[in-house]
This record gives structure tokens, C-alpha cells and sequence, in this order.
């Protein structure tokens, strides 16, 4: 199966599963809320570990301001409230375009395919997506979902894709060009007027801060501007902690060895070339690509380290990098065992899954995941759970175990990678229960003999001689 046929099939298991919830049990309504409502998650939300910018937007806050258009009606929305007009889309006409992220130019793909689609019907260009198929006529609806499957959209996605590079790269020669530089080092008091490169490479040389080659970097001013901002306000460029006073970020950053950006920060994505060469790929995606088209005999792994990933607990913003800590930390904070109810419910992996992202999205909601009743902030909802002692209070199965939640409701949530299998299924079930377990270093032989599969074997053999 392709993996735009697999996308396909995913949004269809989706969309119908809202659906048939939204049909069966209006006190669930939050699955599929109508248009007035906040409630509704277009995508997986993130932890607030480092926030997450779409490239270019530091650099051109003016085009957030545009307008975008609905393809099927008036409805308009600037391009900044982007997720309302993708709501509407749903809601409205039930249209569901795909991989929105990796769309390079936004207004000029809605402009495109309104004009396409007053052309011809929008079933020529769509994917239908029928959902609530085993129930009633009256109750099923179409989907639409329009993706990069047709190869018209394809193409254009790549042309909006191929033009972005050209206006970077002219926005990048442009810097080059450029004489009228002018600016202050922020570690000194030193002027440099020119090429910006003199800076740069000013920085790197007496000051030991390296953020690339100058001819990587685009939209350098904004760059160096966003640097800037975080001293002023006290904050480290690698760690981002803030220090009370600059005498103190100074010596840490000296001390620390931090006078460098952070590579695992997004923020700083827009501002190198690399992150526009193929859009939906990080930078180190793309240099990882590269990585293997070279041939090296003698890997060397020694200084390899693995970047610890820190898990969240489900009630508060407690992390850590070890899982233990966080289940003893939310049974001994919150009173909420994960293992026992592992135990006591005898849930599956993906069980497990379910479970875990629909509470999470509950709690994001502000509601209770044991009464269903509403709350108006998350410190709320979590004095309610635990002043109610529903904690260990789940609802009905078949109110969590549904598909949706296959999909996590925080795409970074490392608490879903330490879940396993139940213990008893994986041990006291099989047709292999029954069967004796010899160690190898057995003194006496005299019970492998009784049940060795080879004694009975002679005996038959006895027997029928």
C-alpha cells in the first residue's frame, strides 16, 4: 500500500469514528464540536519544550496579515488564523486538506484550487471519504480530502515550493550584495559597517560564537535581532534559562561553553538556507541524507550520545527522563497508578495507547475524564479529579477505546514510547503455558527424563515392537 493510499485510509478511520461517536451520544459532542466551539484539534499539539515557528514567519510578520479565501465560498480569514480557516473547511465542507504544513505559499494554493473548483466539479480533484458506512443512509456524509494523490496537486505544491527557494535565495543574494550593514557586536562594543560577513566572523573569532557560515545564513538583520532580544532579556542563546543580571549570563555562557545557538531549537529554522531545500524536512534530515551518500569503512560510534527524551506526567508539568520516576511521581502526587489499571483492565498495548491520549486530550480540554463535566482552566479540572477521587475513575470502555486516539493528542509525548505490553498476557497465556521450564545447569537429570518428549517416543516404540 502507498503511503498516500495509508493517509487516506487513516483520515477515513478518523472522520468516521467523530462521526459515529457524534451520532450515537450528544454528551460527547466535544469529538465533533459545532463551528462556535474551541474545542476542535486539527493536529497533535506539542509540549511546550520549544515553540514551534513556521519558516520565514520572523521575517516577514507582514505576510501574516494576508487574507486567505475559502475555496468553496467567501469565507475569508487572515493567514495568521490559518487552523479557523482550515476549521471552517471541515465543518463547513467537510474538505480536509492534507499536509498543510508542507505547503510553501498557503494563499496562493487556496487562490489556485478556488478557481479550479469553480471550474469543475470538486469531486474530480477530491477523495471521498464515506463515513458511518454500516449505518443508515440518513446518517452517512461525505468527505473530501485533497492531497498531494492527484498528481495536479503534486505539481503544484512543488511549484509554490520551487518558487519559495527562488525568493530565498534571491533574498540571501540581495544580503550579500549589500554594503549598507551596519551594527554593533553583541558580546563588545565594536562597529562593523559593510558585509555582514565582518560581523560574523567577528563573533566567531573573539568571541568564540559560531552560527555558520554567513553565505548559510538568510535574513541576517532578523537573525541578529532575535539574538539580541533573548540577551537583553537575560536568557542564555543555548540553554534559554534566565540569569538575573548580564554578569552572571556572562559567566555561565563563558563557563558553559554556551556561546552557540541551539540546533534542536526551531526558532532558528527560518533563518538557514538548508531548511528551504525540501520543505517538511528538518536540517538535520536533510544533512542526514547527505551523511549516508558517503561512503565511510571505519565508523567510529565512541562519541555517539543519545538525547534523552523527558516524559510528562498526565496532571502536571512534572517531567523527567526516566519513566519510573514519572509513575512514581503521578501514583505518589496524583494517586494515579498506570500499572495497576494495566493489570485490573488487562490492557493491550494499544489499549494502553487510547487511554493515555484521551486522557491527555480531557485535560487539554479542561474537562474530567471520569464525569465528563467542564471546567474553565486545567487547574481547575485537576482539583476537581482530585478532590473528587476520580483519578482512578474511567468511564466506560467504549468511551476511550475508539480510534481517534490512536493518534496522540501531544506528538511529542514520550509517555506513549514506555508503555508495553500486559505482563500476564505475555506470560500465563499461549499454547506454551503448560510446557515445563529445565535450566540448563540441572543436577538432576531425573525430571528431564519424566518429561522429556524423547522417553515417550521410546516408549511407543517399546510397545508396538
Amino acid at each position: 500500500m502507498s503511503k498516500a493510499g495509508a493517509k487516506e485510509i487513516i483520515w477515513a478511520l478518523v472522520v468516521q469514528s467523530w462521526q459515529e461517536q457524534w451520532n450515537s451520544n450528544t454528551k460527547d459532542r466535544h469529538l465533533f464540536p459545532v463551528q462556535n466551539e474551541q474545542e476542535w484539534i486539527l493536529e497533535p499539539l506539542c509540549f511546550p519544550e520549544q515553540p514551534a515557528t513556521d519558516i520565514g514567519t520572523n521575517s516577514s510578520s507582514h505576510h501574516d496579515m494576508e487574507v486567505v479565501t475559502c475555496v468553496l465560498c467567501s469565507h475569508s480569514a487572515p493567514l495568521s488564523e490559518k487552523d479557523r480557516l482550515l476549521k471552517h473547511l471541515v465543518l463547513v465542507h467537510k474538505l480536509v486538506i492534507a499536509d498543510v504544513k508542507l505547503i510553501a505559499d498557503f494563499p496562493k494554493y487556496m487562490e489556485y484550487w478556488k478557481n479550479r473548483i469553480s471550474e469543475q466539479p470538486i469531486t474530480d480533484f477530491c477523495s471521498v471519504i464515506k463515513t458511518n458506512s454500516q449505518g443508515p443512509v440518513e446518517k452517512q456524509e461525505h468527505y473530501f480530502l485533497l492531497c498531494d494523490v492527484l498528481p495536479e496537486d503534486r505539481v503544484l505544491r512543488e511549484h509554490l515550493q520551487q518558487k519559495r527557494l527562488e525568493e530565498i535565495l534571491e533574498q540571501q543574494q540581495r544580503e550579500r550584495d549589500d554594503d549598507s550593514f551596519q551594527r554593533i557586536c553583541m558580546f563588545c562594543n565594536d562597529e562593523f559597517n559593510g558585509n555582514r560577513s565582518s560581523l560574523l566572523n567577528h563573533m566567531a573569532r573573539e568571541h568564540s560564537f559560531n552560527v555558520g557560515l554567513p553565505d548559510n545564513i538568510v535574513y541576517c538583520v532578523e537573525f541578529l535581532d532575535h539574538l539580541q532580544s533573548k540577551l537583553d532579556n537575560l536568557q542564555c542563546l543555548y540553554c534559554e534559562k534566565t540569569f538575573r543580571d548580564k554578569t552572571t549570563l556572562k559567566d555561565h555562557m563563558r563557563k558553559k561553553q554556551h556561546r552557540r545557538i541551539n540546533g534542536n531549537n526551531s526558532e532558528y529554522d527560518c533563518f538557514y538556507i538548508i531548511n528551504y531545500l525540501e520543505l517538511g524536512k528538518t536540517w538535520e534530515e536533510v544533512q542526514s541524507e547527505d551523511d549516508r551518500e558517503m561512503e565511510d569503512e571505519d565508523d567510529d560510534w565512541s562519541d555517539w550520545q543519545a538525547h534523552p527524551v523527558c516524559a510528562v506526567c498526565l496532571f502536571c508539568e512534572q517531567q523527567s527522563e526516566s519513566m519510573e520516576k514519572i509513575y512514581t511521581h503521578m501514583e505518589e502526587t496524583h494517586g494515579f497508578d498506570l500499572h495497576k489499571l494495566k493489570t485490573e483492565l488487562n490492557l493491550r498495548f494499544y489499549q494502553q495507547v487510547k487511554l493515555v491520549n484521551y486522557i491527555r486530550r480531557e485535560i487539554h480540554q479542561c474537562r474530567c475524564y471520569g464525569c465528563q463535566e467542564k471546567f474553565g482552566s486545567k487547574p481547575e479540572v485537576i482539583r476537581h479529579v482530585m478532590e473528587a477521587g476520580h483519578v482512578m475513575q474511567l468511564p466506560e470502555t467504549s468511551t476511550w477505546d475508539q480510534p481517534q486516539y490512536y493518534f496522540p493528542t501531544y506528538e511529542n509525548d514520550a509517555l506513549l514510547c514506555a508503555l508495553s505490553d500486559s505482563d500476564s498476557e505475555s506470560e500465563h497465556t499461549g499454547p506454551w503455558r503448560d510446557v515445563p521450564v529445565i535450566a540448563e545447569d540441572i543436577s538432576n537429570l531425573k525430571v528431564l527424563k519424566q518429561t522429556s518428549v524423547l522417553s515417550h517416543l521410546l516408549k511407543n516404540t517399546d510397545s508396538s515392537s
